[in-house]
């Protein structure tokens, strides 16, 4: 029998390789003769970049960036094994975990650091980025990213602008005289799942600026200066992308990226699918075991299980999910093309005690919905 392994990670307690691992374990428990194939994936978030280098055979590259606020940090990104393509994750740069509470202010962040782990990039060759923009502490636009990439702000008096949140509603000209021209013939594709507007109600500053710092004065003046930002590059560009679903993720920077890389946006875990190339192993497959640690209607609207799923159900591939936490209905597992779904938890215990017991309950799990699925065998 040929079982595909195709897990998330656990938040909390098991990373997604540790998952394949106890999956497998399971699995060989049940049948010691079966033909086991692992790949640890992802959903376009945090570890998306560390797993995607995994895959690809790849290396870890760190080097010198700016941090939020200009500050000099370590950051690393991956780069494939055959060099031709880097897996960025903006966060390692321009993330909010890189600042105190108090250090929090997206009028004074930027995405500089971000600009310059791409700029890297292309000084070793790369062909393609895939650049994750989760978890940012920054509300500008893209114009740090920018700045780091050739691009300069200039305001009404033609005085050059620092590239942070609060120059945005200043922006009356964008120049590009030292533009890295190997921008035009690198593929971008950014790993993007969220689909706000780039202003407005439901827009970067209103929906995101808060958990990263802003009061509400802050956030109608970043508002104001994300509308502008767009008035200023529609012009610029010759394309109004601020609707765009996506344009407002990680505080702009999904327009920012539209803007100044020409690149694509497409959902996370559709990237990390298309990466592994693991649409032509489930053909191959008896079964396929995925799971993650909570499996709820978000799930279901674009996480690795459901991208699975879609995948399995037009190869008429059976699916199982283990999870830690199981929120749906069978009526939603049925609906969602999974065949079994099962949480691991198999006796009552808090939340410390399932995480540190999750690799036995993973295996344990794995071992009895196996023998299940192949009981006639």
């Amino acid at each position: 029998m040929n079982i595909l392994v195709a897990p998330d990670k656990f938040r909390g307690s098991l990373e997604a390789i540790d998952v394949c691992r106890a999956i497998e374990a399971g699995i060989l428990l049940a049948y010691p003769d079966a033909n086991v194939t692992t790949i640890p994936l992802a959903d376009g978030g945090e570890g998306t970049a560390q797993i995607l280098t995994r895959q690809a055979r790849g290396k870890t590259i760190r080097i010198e960036v700016s941090d939020p606020l200009g500050r000099s940090i370590t950051a690393s990104y991956g780069l494939s094994g055959d060099g031709q393509t880097a897996y960025i994750e903006m966060a390692a740069a321009s993330g909010l975990a890189l600042l105190s509470q108090e250090e929090r202010n997206p009028l004074l962040t930027s995405t500089y650091g971000t600009g310059q782990l791409i700029k890297d990039a292309l000084d070793r060759g790369v062909q393609q980025i895939i650049l994750g923009i989760g978890g940012s502490a920054t509300t500008d636009g893209g114009m740090g990213m920018a700045e780091a990439l050739g691009y300069h702000f200039y305001d009404k008096n033609n005085v050059q602008l620092p590239a942070k949140g609060e120059s945005m509603h200043e922006v009356a000209r964008i120049a590009d005289p030292e533009m890295d021209r190997r921008l035009n013939a690198v593929s971008i594709t950014v790993a993007c799942d969220v689909t706000n507007p780039l202003y407005g109600p439901n827009g970067a500053a209103h929906i995101y600026g808060p958990q990263k710092g802003a009061d509400p004065e802050m956030v109608e003046l970043l508002d104001n200066g994300l509308k502008n930002l767009s008035e200023i590059a529609s012009k610029t560009f010759e394309k109004n992308i601020s609707n765009h679903p996506g344009a407002g993720a990680a505080g702009g920077l999904g327009a920012g990226c539209l803007w100044f890389l020409n690149a694509v946006l497409k959902d996370g875990v559709s990237i990390v699918i298309e990466q592994t190339h693991i649409a032509e192993r489930i053909k191959d497959a008896d079964l396929v075991i995925t799971g993650e640690g909570k499996v709820d209607e978000q799930t279901l609207a674009g996480k690795v299980v459901k991208g699975l799923a879609d995948f399995c159900s037009i190869n008429q591939v059976p699916l199982a999910v283990v999870c830690g936490t199981l929120q749906i209905t069978p009526e939603q597992v049925r609906d969602a093309g999974i065949t079994y779904a099962v949480s691991v938890l198999n006796r009552p215990m808090d939340l410390n005690q399932a995480q540190a017991d999750a690799f036995e309950l993973v295996k344990d799990a794995t071992f009895h919905l196996v023998r299940l699925f192949f009981s006639n065998r």
